[in-house]
Order: structure tokens, then sequence, then C-alpha cells
């Protein structure tokens, strides 16, 4: 018989089965969402090219707008109710798309008000569902969750456009947003059968929301360790985000590859996402924790260096190479990062650190978006994919000229461990 210690979490673990399961179809139907809520605007109320791009924007502006806000705000109060707070309004906000199409008044500016609330609930649910993680499962097997919950999200990039495509052929695109209600409730119900103590500041040691919020930032950018992390992928991010809507432009004007063959080739990026989750732990013992940091670092940089060479033929799938190895790469790189940022953080911070980490690091990629477009403007695609490629394949030196290369275990704070909750009383309540 297998030792409990060898068997997968989910097996061994109530509470992190019930948030891997709570994971599988909510991720499934944020896919969904993604690309079903701007077929409803574009078929059903025939959407220009600004609302549409508009739509995308209120998605995605939630973020760093209340970004670290619900991180404060997530330490102070059960994640669990979070979690099911926000699942069960986000199947209700769905949920109201199809109920207009049906008597015929679904308008523009619902689906704004959907889009913005789905975002910012989206905001919270993931600060929340983070910052869980960490008191459901042993420091030590933390890479291993978060390597099935990054896969669990590979799948869902990978299977989510077929699946949401299938849907809108069979029940039109409003009514395919029902299977992402269906996912919502799916996530909540999960959740709520998650019995497992959680430790959230108490009333006594609350100072404030915006010096909450500053103890975040300064835990963050003050740890030595992370602090290259931090600039490490914050780099990544940038030069990710000068590229990739480059790589959309090449494809399309001036290799000309159809639309079919475009989404065939990103479908690699998931795929890689699953390697890279079945190999995070396979990478981080052969390496150990620091070098490991360092080489997936490099796996996730390196391979955009492909990109500009491609031309029609052959020489279209080195696109393909770089989207399947940059996606193994920035998997392994995201689940070592997320897996110490989590073991290092003290409990009653986990909610702001997490929320912190996410707005500073996306924080980047609006910016470079508008510069890659300047420079095209000047340049061509090309040019750019390649300024994109070399600051991303040199974006490693962050974490390879820090201790972090010379440590095959990464030293955790005996303060961050986790403790009996009577160790903690006098800083924070624990409620169940």
């Amino acid at each position: 018989m297998t030792a409990p210690a060898a068997r997968h979490l989910v097996l061994v673990n109530q509470g992190f089965r019930q948030l891997f399961l709570a994971d599988v179809l909510s991720q499934i139907g944020s896919q969904v969402v993604l690309i079903g809520l701007p077929l409803v605007a574009l078929v059903a109320v025939d959407a220009s090219a600004f609302e549409a791009a508009l739509l995308a924007a209120c998605g995605t502006l939630p973020l760093p707008v209340v970004g670290l806000f619900a991180g404060a705000w997530v330490d102070r109060v059960r994640r669990r109710t979070v979690m099911i707070t926000a699942d069960a309004g986000r199947a209700l906000l769905l949920a109201s798309v199809p109920l207009a199409w049906w008597v015929d008044h679904v308008t523009i500016v619902h689906l704004y008000l959907v889009a913005l609330g789905v975002g910012t609930l989206t905001v919270f649910f993931d600060v929340a569902y983070q910052s869980s993680l960490p008191q459901l499962v042993p420091r030590e097997r933390l890479v291993e969750g978060n390597a099935a919950l990054q896969t669990v999200y590979s799948v869902a990039q990978t299977t989510g456009p077929g699946l949401t495509g299938l849907l809108v052929h069979w029940f039109t695109a409003p009514f395919a947003l029902a299977a992402a209600v269906a996912g919502y409730m799916w996530s909540a119900a999960c959740v709520s059968r998650i019995r497992v103590g959680e430790v959230v500041a108490g009333s006594s040691t609350r100072r404030g929301l915006w010096r909450e919020i500053g103890e975040g930032l300064r835990f963050l950018l003050g740890h030595e360790l992370l602090r290259f992390m931090m600039a490490c992928s914050a780099s990544l991010n940038f030069f990710g985000g000068l590229g990739a809507p480059m790589l959309m432009v090449l494809l399309v004007q001036e290799l000309k590859v159809s639309v079919g063959t475009i989404g065939v080739l990103f479908t690699f990026t998931g795929l890689g996402g699953v390697v890279g989750g079945l190999l995070v732990t396979r990478v981080v013992r052969a390496f150990g924790q620091g070098p490991g940091i360092c080489v997936a670092a490099a796996m996730f940089g390196m391979p955009p260096l492909l990109i500009p060479l491609a031309e029609p033929g052959w020489r279209l799938w080195l696109v393909a190479a770089a989207l399947f190895a940059g996606s193994v790469g920035r998997t392994v790189y995201n689940v070592s990062v997320l897996s110490f940022r989590q073991a290092a953080t003290p409990p009653a911070l986990l909610g702001r650190a997490s929320a912190t980490g996410r707005v500073l690091l996306s924080g980047t990629m609006p910016m470079s978006n508008l510069l890659g477009g300047v420079l095209a403007s000047a340049l061509g695609p090309r040019p750019v994919l390649w300024i994109a490629g070399a600051g991303a394949a040199l974006s490693f030196a962050w974490v390879y000229f820090s201790p972090l290369r010379s440590m095959d275990e990464l030293p955790i704070p005996e303060t961050t461990r986790r403790t009996e909750p009577e160790k903690v009383a006098n800083a924070a309540e624990v409620r169940r």
C-alpha cells in the first residue's frame, strides 16, 4: 500500500480536495466567460470594435483598481466566506445575460456591468483562494498543491475555447454562459465543504486599511529573496506584454495565417502548462529550490526568441514551439515562486501579499502594451518581437545574480511557519 505521505493531496487532504474540485469547473467556467461574453456583445448586441475592446477592459480593470483593497479586506474575514460569496455573485451576474436575452432586452451597458462585476468578484475570489492554500496543506507540499491547481488552469485554457465554441453552436452565445453559471455554483458548493480553521486578523490588531495595505507592500519589497523574484516576474511580464499583441499582428497581417491555424497554435500554450504542472516538482527536486527558480526563469524567458523567426511553411511551427516551451517554463516558475511566497508570508499577511504581488506584476502590462504599439508603428511588429524576446531572455538575471542561485532550500523564517492557534492568539483570531 502507498504510504500516505507519497499519495496525492487530492486523496489525503479533505480541504485541498474540495478546493481542487472547486477549481476544476470554476476555471472552465472562467474560460467560457472569457470567450462567451465578447461573443454575446458581437452577435446579440452587434457591438462595434471599440465597444468590444471596452468590454474586455471592464473585465481586467478591477485588479489594478481594487486589488490592494481586496488583499487587506480578505485578511480581515474568513476566506471561505469570500470565495462562496464571489462564486454565487458571479453566477447570478452571468445568469442575468441569458435572462435578458430571453426577454429581448440585453444591451451593451448591461454587458459592461456584468464584466465589471464578474471581474471584481474574481479578484476577491483569487486573492482568497491563493491565501487559503497555505492553511490547507503542509508547507513541504505547497509546490505539489500549486502544481495541481496550475495544471487545472492549463487544462481549462486548452479545453475552454473548444468547449465554448460547441456551446455557442448548440445553444447560442447567451445561453452558453449557463455552463459558467453551473461551474461557479459547483465551486461554491465544494468550498462550503472545506472544514479547516482559518487565521484572520482580530479586530484588536487592525490599524486602518491604508496602513494594512502598506504592510503588504513593505513585506514583499522588503524581503530579500521575494524582492528579486518580484523584479524577475515584473520584467518577464513587461516584455511579455510588449510582444504578445505583436504576435497576433505578425500572424494575421504579415504571415496571413488563418484563424483556425492560429487557434491550433495557441492550444500549445495550454498543453505546455499541463506539462509544466507535471514537471515542477521534478525540477525543484533535481536542481533545488533556488537554482530551480533560476532554471525556470530561463525556460520561461528564452523561447520567445523563436517567434520573430517565424515564416510561412514549417517555420510557422516555431511559434508553436515557443508557446509550448515558454508555457512549460512559466508554469514551473510561477508555481515555484508562488509556493515560496506562500510559505514565507505570515498567515495574517497572506491576502495582502497575494493581492499586492498580483497588482505590482500586472501593472506593468498595460504600459508595455502601449509601448509595443508605439514601437511597432515606427519599426514594425517583427523588430518589437525581437526586443521583447531579448528582454524576456535576460530577465532571469534578476534571480541568477542573487542569493537564490546557491540556495538548494529556501529559508523560511520561524515566525512564518504554521503554528498552533494559541501561539497566534495575540495577533489573530482563529475562526471555523
